[in-house]
């Protein structure tokens, strides 16, 4: 398993090693020890959430405010998507920077994206299958997000506009700057 380090202090482009032969092939897709060996702190995943999209669906930009936030571990089991991490913490030296990374079944990299960070991902192919691992239950009351298209994020989503299947919730939500976000000295993980 290769576990790199991105822009963002622990966000981690994980590529698991997969062994081929006649038969297909097999590949250790998440191993805890290695993700807490990298952060150099423990992380305990609780729930595992699959989303089946079609060509063209944005979801996001999500995620869940203290003391409900999460991290996630996020890939594709079938298909190809763009992932996009924001950095909601303000007064973080990389506030309301994002990163866009390429997940599908062929290149088999997982993303590892800490509390404090809006996720979403658009499918390239026909069809998806995304999958993540969070380390705290989802809580309604707790949701957090910011607008997928806002002009200030500068996020290329390759897709034409009108290729975009959005819900009306994301469709919805606030600008950065509008949004309620978490604060870069609050400790996260406590």
């Amino acid at each position: 398993m290769k576990i790199e380090t991105t822009e963002f202090k622990d966000v981690l482009l994980i590529t698991p090693k997969s062994y081929q032969d006649k038969r297909g092939d097999f590949r250790e897709s998440f191993r805890l020890d290695k993700i807490n060996q990298a952060l150099n702190r423990e992380i305990c995943f609780c729930q595992d959430n699959l989303a089946r999209s079609k060509k063209g669906v944005i979801r996001g930009l999500h995620y869940q405010m203290p003391e409900h936030s999460q991290s996630k571990l996020v890939s594709v089991i079938k298909g190809k998507v763009l992932d996009v991490i924001v950095d909601v913490r303000k007064g973080s030296p990389t506030f309301g920077k994002h990163i866009s990374i390429e997940l599908s079944e062929t290149n088999n990299k997982c993303v590892f994206i800490p509390r404090g960070f809006a996720h979403g991902y658009i499918t390239l192919s026909e069809n998806s299958i995304f999958h993540y691992k969070v380390d705290s239950y989802y809580d309604k009351g707790s949701e957090g997000s910011i607008a997928f298209d806002d002009p200030k994020l500068e996020i290329d989503w390759i897709l034409p506009q009108s290729k975009w299947i959005v819900s009306e919730k994301d469709k919805n939500h606030p600008l950065l700057e509008d949004a309620i976000l978490f604060d870069y000295n609050t400790n996260l993980y406590d």
